[in-house]
């Protein structure tokens, strides 16, 4: 089996995971694009660029020089034609909706080189709903990651109908290459593998305190406590963006049809008065600074 090696990458959205993928890519040595809808976008990747090596130079995991280099090797630009002549991956990371990724599928089928492989980090859609808006099946896939990709490091990949063996063994090589293990879904399945886990995790969170059983803090800390993890699933669900967590809840709700898999009320209400998590500085919590992070918080102390 012959192999393409990949040694420029694309990432197709500036925002939070872009930016992580991103710079995870240069952080390995990756000659590395991100391409983002606007200067506001891209400057806010740039500046979590820095902030985030800036606290690695602190920690001395890496050099200042290593800091510049890393820098150096990533591209930031509002034009995919900039750099579709030279990417050997291009990694989509835009919102959660199907019609969005298969308009940016379309178009970067368009520009970039028959060889470049296409992935969509999508955390529900599976890549046979969008692979039909291209005309290299074989050349698509599912590359699913996980925040922060530096604490997390795992990538799952799933095939569409007709995703080659060579693309995936590529992808593999790729992720190994970034410090990531690969997990390899042998079957196309929404959620993929741990987000099937997770989702359930995530729905029954919601409905417990939706149904006014238990408070979401409360909820955390029972999590925290039991798995002596440092943030509970309503703070992953703000570090996520609760807006992608409704978003990821209508596409499970779209293919069941069952009436449990809605958005609940607690979720919408929050998202109608703005707020979507870390990125807007409230959603369960208030960031930064959240009250979980509280050294008397896990023994029921503080409250938002």
């Amino acid at each position: 089996m012959e192999i393409t090696p990949i040694r420029t990458v694309c990432i197709f959205g500036a925002g939070f995971m872009g930016a992580q993928i991103g710079l995870q890519s240069a952080s390995h040595g990756y000659t590395t694009w991100i391409v983002g809808h606007s200067e506001k976008s891209l400057k806010q990747a740039s500046d979590s660029f820095v902030q985030e090596l800036e606290a690695r130079v602190k920690k001395q995991q890496i050099t200042t020089n290593e800091s510049k280099a890393i820098l150096s090797r990533i591209h930031l630009t509002k034009d995919i034609k900039e750099c579709a002549d030279s990417v050997d991956l291009v990694i989509e990371a835009v919102p959660e909706k199907l019609d969005t990724k298969r308009e940016v599928f379309a178009q970067l089928d368009k520009v970039c080189p028959s060889h470049t492989i296409l992935a969509t980090n999508s955390s529900s859609i599976r890549i046979s709903a969008i692979e039909d808006a291209t005309n290299r099946p074989d050349k698509v896939l599912n590359m699913h990651f996980y925040p922060p990709i530096w604490e997390r490091p795992m990538v799952e990949l799933m095939r569409g109908t007709r995703t080659s063996d060579e693309t995936i063994e590529s992808v593999r090589e790729f992720a190994r290459n970034i410090g990531l293990t690969p997990l390899l879904v042998l079957k196309e399945s929404t959620g993929f593998l741990f987000n099937r886990v997770w989702r359930a995790i995530k729905k029954e969170c919601l409905h417990i305190v939706d149904n006014g059983v238990a408070t979401y803090e409360d909820v955390d800390r029972a999590w925290m406590i039991f798995t002596g993890m440092k943030i509970g699933p309503f703070g992953l669900m703000d570090l996520v963006g609760l807006d992608v967590v409704r978003d990821i809840e209508l596409e499970y709700y779209h293919e069941s049809g069952n009436e449990s898999d809605y958005p609940p009320r607690l979720l919408l209400d929050k998202i109608e008065k703005g707020e979507m998590g870390v990125k807007t500085g409230k959603g369960f919590y208030t960031y930064p600074n959240p009250s979980f992070e509280q050294p008397y918080w896990l023994r029921g102390g503080g409250k938002e």
